[in-house]
């Protein structure tokens, strides 16, 4: 699905990491794991294209310019969610803007249990609610490779549950997802530990 090839990363002049390789198949999960500040974050927003690394590149299974758009949804930590919009027109901009049809986001609402918030603003939902909002456009719009970030941290044990089905379920269909966790993965997944950090 993925490979990473001889990366370095450097973040506000420190290097984080050198010739760091790594793949990710059909159906792997890989849960990146180490201290805050250890590069996380900043190798899953080299791979989404947001940051340019110092050495390395990244090659997608299929590569060229369709690769960024249909290749893969991004959760970062914070959910890139308008707080002043109802739930409901939240998720119709989202799915919309990635392409999905109206079946793709009724299933999301129904999978998601999100039918009784989408008349609140999204401001008025907790974090937890606000995540399962989130996670409705990587259900809405499937794509084959899902980098998260910290995806579990605000849900509750019910919920962190069943986003472990959804992940299974993805990964089943022959998906892959690649997490920066503090906790482990509720699916069966390999581990690149990228240090203490600094």
């Amino acid at each position: 699905m993925i490979e990473v090839e001889g990366l370095t990363l450097s973040r506000g002049g420190r290097v984080l990491f050198r010739d760091l390789s790594f793949a990710l198949a059909s159906g792997e999960a890989l849960a990146l794991t180490g201290a805050n500040g250890a590069g996380k974050t900043s190798l899953l927003r080299f791979i989404a294209g947001f940051v340019e690394a110092d050495a390395g590149r990244r090659v997608f299974a299929s590569e060229g310019s369709e690769a960024r758009t249909d290749m893969f949804h991004w959760l970062g930590h914070l959910d890139g969610l308008k707080g002043g919009r109802p739930a409901r027109d939240e998720l119709a901009f989202q799915a919309q803007w990635l392409g999905a049809d109206a079946d793709g986001t009724e299933a999301a609402i129904d999978v998601l249990a999100l039918r009784p918030l989408l008349d609140l603003e999204v401001r008025k939902l907790s974090a937890g609610q606000r995540r399962r909002l989130a996670f409705a456009r990587l259900i809405a719009s499937p794509r084959p490779l899902w980098l998260l970030d910290e995806p579990l941290s605000p849900l509750d044990a019910r919920w962190r549950e069943a986003v472990g089905v959804l992940m299974q379920a993805h990964l089943d269909k022959g998906g892959a997802i690649l997490a920066a966790v503090h906790d482990p993965l509720p699916v069966p997944s390999r581990t690149l530990d990228l240090g203490a950090g600094r």
